[in-house]
């Protein structure tokens, strides 16, 4: 049957011989080119969320706006990462409560995609695996090598069982789980490693659950990313031209539904590159396209969020590149999760192909502009590592990685002394790809500048025998996405004064996190600090609202780079020097109604001479500035 033929089948709810009514089932009819869902034919209309980029109170506002956009389904990826943090210890509370967040779709009539990876990209830490994977030595990530299949079936065996009494066929709104993610751009290649996870999704779902691959439209790509048992899907965005992009899907799949995976609303941001943006016409005409031949959508994304605290992944494209702390995506529904000209656009053209619910778009949620408020400076980094790392340093010959020392997110301090008088400028240096991702570099206390991965990796410095050289190392996100997911942080090879290699170190992995949840600096007593304001250093203030409790965007005039948190909560990172993106969203979630509010600032390189932050009722994402390095006081 040609595939405009399956619009009438639809229309006309033909074809329901397959199955009696009372069975619940959703398969492929390969005779058809359709799903078929209770034996009738079905096609999707599905637009993505990440759980993990929202926050758990928002989650029902989120959701009832993507099906009031005349939505069926939403996709979901499971960040392994975010749930085992450590071998073995699982965390399916609060925010990671993924039950919870399945339940709630089907409350609201949505079915669900599922995509518990083990990898994920979604431009997220690692692309979901667990950073810890690198502590094991001679580990290939992605392939059939033993150690990593191990922890891939060990993870599976706690999260699928809680999946499998979601699925469609046993009463549930799951209708097709995906096996592993976009694998065919990735160098390895390994059948045996995809048949494995096949063995592994069927032993624990059953025989009976759509299982299928999501893969771009290169030929390469299909080859090494599909598998006879798993269904291929692609994914494209609206530059592409539909016809060759389904084409290339045939190729893999002669006959069986037209499945775009990921059908991409807009794009992500890098730090330090222009805002990214897609025309909604555009995105909507892609759309009509797609869903005139038959096909099946996935948008992605529908809604993007945030990467809160530690959670935004990088790309490597010739060279290291951290995405933003905003996950907006330019998606249909805003970071803040407010309908967008985009969102009605893309509703109107669904409405064409099947009705809408009823009733009204839910309105965006209220903002407030808390305006200006006044920081000051608590103390330099380096005068409270005695509570950054109340365990103390680690004695070291040479440096250690985070993976080595056992630290996932954030920083570490590698201090060490000058061994010989330096009356001369002399070249402080690292290996080429030694610096992951950040070095900020202090001697005496004093800040010297910054090294930086793939960008500058050397800086003068005089100074005598015996004097403190210690080395703020950052890490901006594990790369997500392509060959090299291996990708450890720290000081990664021997720093050299004149090609001569340091030694003696003391190294202190930071619990920034575990101090501010804890209440510190606030409950801590005053410090007396230097009054310089450049090199890395805590900044704290308190700011109370008019009784109420609404999202805002705060911006940093002045600022350079950091870390915000307010009243605990780790908000992300501040890049206000590189851009594009100026302002962090505060979900008012976060905020106290009835009394003051917490704010503590880490700034790495320097303050303005005012420490003052702006509250706003609307972000900024496309500042794109260059950071001029700052004056040495």
């Amino acid at each position: 049957m040609a595939l405009p033929a399956l619009g009438l089948l639809l229309a006309a709810g033909l074809l329901h011989t397959q199955a009696s009514p009372s069975a619940r089932s959703f398969q492929l009819d390969y005779e058809h080119n359709c799903f078929l869902k209770d034996g009738a034919p079905f096609r999707y209309i599905s637009g993505s969320i990440h759980y993990a980029r929202v926050p758990r109170p928002a989650w029902r506002d989120r959701l009832l706006k993507m099906y009031m956009s005349g939505l069926s389904a939403v996709q979901v990826y499971v960040p392994w990462n975010y749930h085992e943090t450590l071998p073995g210890v699982y965390d399916f509370t609060g925010n990671r409560d993924v039950e919870a967040f399945l339940d709630l779709t089907a409350e609201l009539g949505l079915l669900v995609i599922l995509r518990p990876g083990p990898y994920i990209c979604a431009e997220w830490e690692m692309g979901g695996l667990p950073a810890w994977l690198l502590w094991k030595p001679d580990i290939i990530l992605r392939t059939s090598n033993p150690a990593y299949l191990a922890a891939v079936d060990s993870w599976l065996h706690v999260l699928l069982p809680k999946i499998k009494p979601r699925l469609y066929h046993q009463g549930g709104n799951i209708i097709s789980v995906q096996v592993e993610n976009e694998y065919g751009s990735y160098y390895a290649c390994d059948h045996g490693y995809l048949r494995h996870l096949l063995g592994s999704f069927r032993a624990l779902l059953g025989s009976e659950v759509l299982l299928f691959t999501t893969d771009s439209t290169g030929a390469q790509e299909l080859r090494c990313g599909t598998l006879q048992g798993l269904y291929a899907t692609v994914d494209f965005g609206p530059g592409s031209n539909v016809t060759e992009a389904f084409g290339a899907q045939r190729r893999v799949e002669p006959r069986g539904p037209l499945v775009n995976s990921e059908y991409y609303t807009g794009w992500l941001d890098y730090w330090g590159e222009a805002h990214a943006s897609t025309s909604a016409a555009w995105v909507a005409r892609g759309l009509e396209d797609m869903l005139q031949l038959g096909a099946s959508i996935n948008m992605y994304m529908f809604h993007g969020g945030t990467n809160f605290a530690y959670w935004s992944g990088a790309d490597y494209k010739g060279q290291y590149k951290p995405v933003t702390t905003s996950y907006d995506y330019d998606a249909p529904l805003s970071e803040a999760g407010d309908p967008t000209e985009k969102l009605f656009a893309i509703r109107t053209v669904i409405s064409k192909f099947q009705p809408l619910p009823v009733g009204p778009m839910p309105p965006a949620t209220p903002k407030y502009a808390y305006g200006w408020v006044a920081l000051r400076k608590y103390a330099d980094l380096l005068d409270v590592l005695d509570v950054l790392c109340p365990s103390g340093p680690i004695q070291s010959q040479f440096p250690l990685t985070f993976e080595a020392l056992k630290q996932v997110h954030g920083f570490v301090v590698y201090h060490t002394q000058l061994p010989w008088d330096v009356p001369d400028p002399a070249t402080l240096g690292a290996p080429p790809h030694s610096i992951c991702d950040r070095g900020y570099v202090m001697l005496q206390k004093e800040y010297q500048g910054t090294l930086e991965r793939d960008g500058q990796t050397t800086l003068h410095v005089t100074g005598r025998a015996g004097d403190s050289l210690d080395i703020l190392m950052e890490n901006m996100g594990r790369i997500s996405f392509g060959a090299n997911t291996s990708d450890f942080k720290g000081l990664l090879g021997n720093l050299s004064l004149n090609s001569r290699p340091l030694s003696n170190w003391l190294i202190y992995p930071l619990a920034i996190d575990t101090a501010v949840q804890q209440g510190w600096p606030h409950t801590a007593l005053p410090k007396s600090s230097s009054g310089g304001r450049v090199g890395p250093a805590f900044y704290t203030g308190t700011f109370e609202t008019p009784g109420i409790a609404w999202d805002t965007f705060v911006k940093f005039p002045g600022w350079s780079k950091g870390l915000l948190w307010i009243n605990g909560f780790n908000l992300g990172r501040f890049w206000s020097c590189r851009g594009p993106q100026q302002t962090l969203f505060v979900p008012g979630l976060v905020l106290h109604a009835g009394r003051p509010n917490n704010i503590t600032v880490l700034e790495l390189e320097g303050a303005p001479p005012t420490p003052l932050l702006l509250f706003l009722d609307q972000p900024l994402y496309n500042r794109t500035l260059g950071c001029s390095t700052m004056a040495m006081e």
